[in-house]
């Protein structure tokens, strides 16, 4: 059985996420209280197969209740039940925003967090513990719905319990560094095809640009050693126990040079047998 939970600050799109589980065939519960998820894991268990993809969500909307999660999912180890933690994360500013836009009320507004900004210092640090126990992370600060959809679909879509899915991802400094990012390799040292008026336009998943980006030696070497590096610390992350590794790879807008590298190195793990995806942050920033 396969067992997703889903948790992480107020405003990050969890709901988002359950809705596009829920799309590719998982048994989805929303707002469950800890200390029913083995109670929940069991009662599918025993559906005959009949219910093999599960996930729920939960998070401080059950209060006091929260605090137990640790307890719970200690409770399901030592019960043989096998679950993956999704975390979803968003930078201060945008959850400011986006309780502004919808006028919703967060969990932990009350007489001593009086503010948006003091409920989510709080929430911070009570999720602090979980989400050093997540196997992944997403930061949804920047994200599209779309994107948040092709995240979670090529974490789940298979099961990938198995094995280390590595998610090579391109961006844009000008747009910030992906918070979620276990390895950054700059690539703003390579000849940038920004500046010829035929490619600009254009982007990494266009072969002239490809073409172009790896024309020069320095961007071929470039590429190597970040395969070497890979190649090395993939097998330690592994016996870590990480079931997520996030290369990014970024240029000044996330469009030419670090598209193509992310294109080339999940096509050279993939060809590897390791579980690898390309996936473009910054891509249509400035169309």
């Amino acid at each position: 059985m396969q067992l997703v939970i889903i948790t992480g600050l107020s405003g990050a799109g969890k709901t988002r996420a359950i809705n596009v589980l829920e799309d590719i065939g998982f048994f989805c519960a929303d707002n469950m209280p800890p200390m029913l998820i083995p109670k929940f894991a069991e009662l599918c268990s025993q559906s005959d197969g009949k219910i093999s993809k599960i996930a729920v969500v939960t998070d401080i909307r059950g209060g006091n209740m929260f605090s137990g999660l640790v307890d719970s999912l200690d409770e399901m180890k030592k019960n043989g039940y096998r679950y993956k933690i999704l975390f979803l994360d968003c930078r201060d500013d945008v959850l400011i925003r986006r309780y502004k836009e919808t006028r919703r009320k967060h969990p932990l507004v009350d007489s001593e967090n009086a503010s948006v900004e003091n409920a989510i210092a709080v929430e911070r640090v009570m999720l602090k513990k979980i989400k050093s126990m997540a196997d992944y992370v997403i930061d949804t600060s920047i994200l599209s719905t779309a994107q948040l959809k092709e995240r979670i679909s090529a974490l789940f879509l298979e099961d990938n319990s198995s094995g280390m899915l590595v998610n090579c991802m391109s961006f844009g400094f000008k747009y910030g560094l992906p918070s979620e990012a276990d390895l950054v390799f700059d690539v703003r040292c390579l000849p940038n095809p920004f500046y010829y008026d035929e490619l600009k336009p254009k982007s990494g998943l266009d072969k002239e640009v490809h073409d172009f980006v790896l024309s020069f030696e320095e961007s071929r070497t470039f590429l190597s050693k970040i395969k070497d590096l890979i190649d090395f610390t993939l097998p330690l992350y592994t016996n870590e126990g990480k079931s997520q590794l996030v290369v990014a790879i970024g240029c000044t807008g996330g469009k030419h040079r670090s598209v193509t590298f992310a294109q080339e190195l999940s096509k050279y793990l993939n060809e590897k047998g390791i579980i690898a995806i390309a996936n473009h942050r910054d891509i249509t920033k400035d169309r």
